[in-house]
């Protein structure tokens, strides 16, 4: 099925360019969901794991926290196994991600992470790793509305609280999504998540939010919008241009770990917070304290640091040469490099502030640049 991505009629372009310093706070906290913050913390591989949860929650403005993808196989996991990944921030509610395509197989799993705890299940057909397509799951299965149906509705019957899915606009091309989004609605999902991007396209081009507007406006389900989030005021965008419920922060959570605390102090009509180099460093500190304190090998703590310092370097000026911290093999030198380049530093020249006042990143937009 193909449909026209139109701009929301009560926008005009001018009004919804991604200025990043207009936003309209009232209405932030209305929205269809059992829990406070209209914000999500994105699953992402090999990152969303219960010590990055608890630290990005240590900011206020997190809505839900969501785990990385449960793989589920044909054969049967232990509900010993689906138990632990169900780890909880106290007062922060937590959806627990499943990926696999195996109806019998993936209704027992859905059903043992609601049994355990989880405040919601979700699906992921997103991932577009090539390991994981190759499988015919993840993003794969959205060339199977059929598989699709048969495997959401097995999992609805074993899961009495929420159950959603996260999707990308399509495999290889976004003619279809609102196919996919009427075959998930039928299905009984209770929301939708979608990442405007194909799976052919990974995280390049800019998201096209138009995507999001569309399914917004067709489905009767609550849809939450993912993708290019880069700055606070973003999410206030994304939600006036598209309609959207709520709105989902992978990377730029990364890049810039107080974004979700920003967004609060919008909605409040307080001044967002404005990072300084010091804060930056501190923060860095502390996480690495963190992953110490968790990890028994150094070497896995180096490398979950330069996961944060590799989206970190994308706010910090060029000509800082922050990636070249990324050489370090230990995690004192690492730290005593980021402090070289970073103390001292305003919030005015990093590109952490709340309406991405230096423009780093492209920011998504339902009017694309023709």
């Amino acid at each position: 099925m193909s449909h026209p991505l139109k701009q929301p009629p009560n926008l005009s372009r001018e009004d919804a360019q991604p200025r990043g310093d207009v936003i309209d706070p009232s209405g932030w906290h209305t929205h269809p969901f059992p829990w406070r913050h209209p914000t999500l913390l994105a699953p992402m591989e090999g990152v969303s794991h219960p010590t990055f949860r608890a630290l990005m929650t240590q900011r206020p403005g997190v809505g839900v926290v969501c785990t990385e993808f449960v793989r589920v196989t044909e054969q049967a996991a232990s509900v010993r196994a689906l138990a632990r990944a169900v780890v909880k921030v106290p007062g922060i509610p937590l959806s627990v991600q499943v990926m696999g395509n195996s109806i019998e197989n993936m209704a027992e799993a859905a059903g043992a992470m609601a049994h355990h705890g989880a405040d919601v299940v979700d699906i992921n057909l997103g991932c577009p790793s090539p390991r994981v397509v190759r499988k015919g799951v993840g993003s794969a299965m959205l060339t199977d509305v059929e598989l699709l149906k048969r495997v959401l509705s097995a999992m609805r019957a074993e899961v009495p609280g929420l159950l959603s899915a996260k999707i990308r606009a399509g495999f290889d091309r976004a003619d279809h999504f609102l196919e996919v989004g009427h075959a998930l609605q039928e299905a009984g999902v209770d929301f939708l998540v979608v990442h405007p991007r194909r799976q052919t396209q990974f995280y390049g081009s800019v998201a096209d939010w138009r995507i999001i507007a569309a399914l917004k406006a067709e489905l009767q389900i609550p849809v939450i919008g993912n993708g290019d989030i880069w700055y606070a005021t973003d999410a206030f965008r994304m939600r006036a241009e598209t309609g959207c419920d709520a709105v989902m922060i992978g990377r730029p959570a990364l890049r810039n770990p107080w974004i979700f605390e920003q967004i609060a102090d919008l909605a409040a009509g307080r001044p967002p917070r404005a990072p300084s180099g010091d804060d930056v460093i501190a923060r860095l500190r502390d996480v690495a304290a963190r992953y110490l304190a968790v990890y028994p090998a150094e070497r896995l703590v180096i490398g979950k640091l330069k996961e944060w310092l590799t989206y970190t370097a994308r706010a910090v000026p060029p000509e800082l040469r922050l990636r070249e911290v990324l050489r370090q093999s230990d995690v004192a030198t690492l730290l005593a490099e980021v402090e070289t380049r970073l103390a001292g530093l305003a919030p005015a020249d990093l590109d952490l502030q709340a309406t991405g006042h230096l423009g780093y990143e492209r920011r998504g937009t339902v009017f694309p640049t023709p």
